[in-house]
């Protein structure tokens, strides 16, 4: 990020949004997927709200409010239906390094719709994250080829979409606070995914195991309500491409949550990961490196 004031918050949404993975496919065993998002969001929204009303100003008003609550809650919130989707067939590890082509596709966008710019250098960075995280999940052709096919190309999806919305909520201008623009997208994307969750005829139920039921509650309180209030406060100060970037370190926490809980191994090709991770950062952001060093 630009300064060092970003460490904190870039490293707490890594972690929150890291853990949701196993999250995810602990209440995948009992929820149907769309439903089991628009639950997450559902809290999320709630929480998020409920806090932007206690100030002023926090209903939109402008069309760059209107623009980034719709873009935010089609393309960010509500594309997240095809990662809970893709998870039911797609191995954890291969969904989490899927996940490091966000900042490059946001690249993309930003050269797209913005009028931003990548350096040779910094383009050689972003690569070598995302080579990185390729080396921490350790993708192997058995495991990139397991699963179903249908399931990894939704996944892709996802990446696109969440990808578009950072750029498009950027591109807004909105007037609204990161808190109420956040609250109001969870809103509009859970509102989707409910009416998405009735035309797939998805199950549902009063009756779920209480794994389930923490699982969703971790999701929409942490993972979503505190990551996505984050998200939009760094989305504010350093762009879309940097926030972004937070999807370098995402994999990482995925992997070392599977180490504490699903009792895996580091290997040292995960240490190389983390030193070509870091070397990516120090690329991209040398000049801020370089002004620490000062």
């Amino acid at each position: 990020m630009s300064t060092l004031r970003a460490l904190v918050p870039f490293a707490l949404l890594a972690v929150l949004w890291g853990f949701s993975f196993p999250a995810i496919s602990v209440g995948l065993d009992a929820l149907p997927p769309v439903l089991f998002a628009s639950f997450r969001y559902d809290i999320a929204a709630v929480l998020l709200l409920a806090a932007a009303a206690t100030g002023s100003g926090w209903v939109p008003n402008t069309r760059g409010d209107y623009e980034a609550v719709i873009g935010g809650g089609v393309f960010l919130i509500a594309g997240n239906a095809f990662l809970f989707i893709g998870q039911q067939t797609v191995a954890s590890g291969v969904a989490a390094i899927l996940q490091g082509l966000v900042p490059i596709v946001t690249t993309l966008w930003t050269l797209v719709l913005l009028d931003e710019h990548v350096s040779a250098v910094g383009a050689v960075g972003i690569l070598l994250g995302f080579l990185g995280v390729g080396l921490v999940v350790r993708p192997t052709p058995a495991n990139l080829l397991a699963g179903d096919i249908a399931g990894r190309l939704l996944i892709l999806l996802q990446v696109v979409s969440v990808s578009l919305g950072g750029v498009v909520v950027q591109r807004a201008d909105a007037s609204l606070g990161s808190t109420s623009r956040a609250g109001w997208s969870m809103l509009v994307g859970a509102a989707i995914l409910h009416a998405v969750s009735l035309g797939l005829d998805e199950p549902t139920t009063l009756e779920y195991p209480l794994v389930s039921v923490a699982a969703v509650l971790y999701l929409g309180v942490f993972a979503t309500a505190v990551a996505f209030f984050l998200f939009f406060r760094l989305l504010d100060e350093y762009g879309a491409l940097e926030t972004s970037l937070v999807g370098y370190v995402v994999p990482i926490v995925a992997t070392v949550a599977g180490v504490v809980l699903l009792d895996e191994s580091i290997t040292p090709l995960t240490v190389v990961g983390f030193g070509v991770v870091f070397l990516g950062f120090l690329l991209l952001k040398r000049d801020a490196f370089r002004a620490m060093l000062t």
